[in-house]
């Protein structure tokens, strides 16, 4: 399954912020709201302080949604990890420039599996660390928090960096920003050139999911 096309902004829902209990159910919610993707964030306790889901988790989930499946890698080596996550379903895989070697290979390696490509930083790390590899990728995620747990409020100061990489990767690159998503700060990162928008606590820490997904679609319209 491939990125839908950039020019439209697309809402991808994190279930970082979903109730585990019943999982299938909260993706299926969301995917009756009309959004294309949904955001698995993976995180190894050592990256990131905080344990997330894996591959097992993504495979049982993987035959009842048909949504596209951006899956975000907070871990210390992906490079051992990628074909476990492909082989389990997911549509994007996206690793953190900070912790690999040889980047450019890394995009090849995740290709050569079939799925689709996203390099992301750190809040600080300065946006030429991703100069060279961000125009080989399908999207360039930009943390907005330092990763590892949700509901945090967005760094406006970090968000001006989607601006130097629009400039760097043009138009037909998408640019996704993750952290503190929520109406208010949407028309702030829409402005700045994202059109991938990840939103935890703010669709599934909302008791009507649809109408959360809506606000953020008409914040960014």
């Amino acid at each position: 399954m491939q990125l839908p096309k950039p020019g439209t902004v697309e809402i991808a829902p994190s279930i970082l912020s979903a109730d585990f209990a019943k999982l299938g159910d909260e993706i299926a919610e969301v995917e009756a709201a009309g959004v294309n993707m949904v955001h698995l964030d993976v995180m190894d306790g050592h990256f990131v302080p905080n344990l997330t889901i894996g591959p097992a988790i993504i495979g049982k989930i993987r035959p009842h949604s048909k949504l596209f499946f951006d899956s975000h890698l907070m871990i210390s080596e992906p490079g051992k990890y990628i074909e476990a996550f492909a082989d389990a379903g997911v549509d994007n895989i996206t690793f953190h420039i900070e912790v690999v070697d040889e980047p450019e290979k890394m995009v090849e390696r995740i290709r050569d599996l079939g799925c689709c490509v996203g390099i992301t930083l750190n809040p600080e790390t300065p946006v030429s660390a991703i100069e060279k590899v961000a125009p080989l990728c399908d999207m360039v995620l930009v943390m907005t928090i330092h990763p590892g747990f949700g509901g945090q409020k967005l760094m406006p100061e970090i968000a001006r960096k989607i601006i130097e990489i629009r400039r760097i990767v043009g138009p037909d690159i998408r640019i996704e920003v993750d952290g503190g998503i929520d109406p208010k700060t949407t028309p702030i990162v829409v402005s700045y050139g994202a059109d991938t928008l990840v939103a935890g606590t703010a669709v599934f820490g909302r008791p009507d999911r649809a109408a959360a997904i809506e606000a953020l679609r008409e914040a960014a319209r």
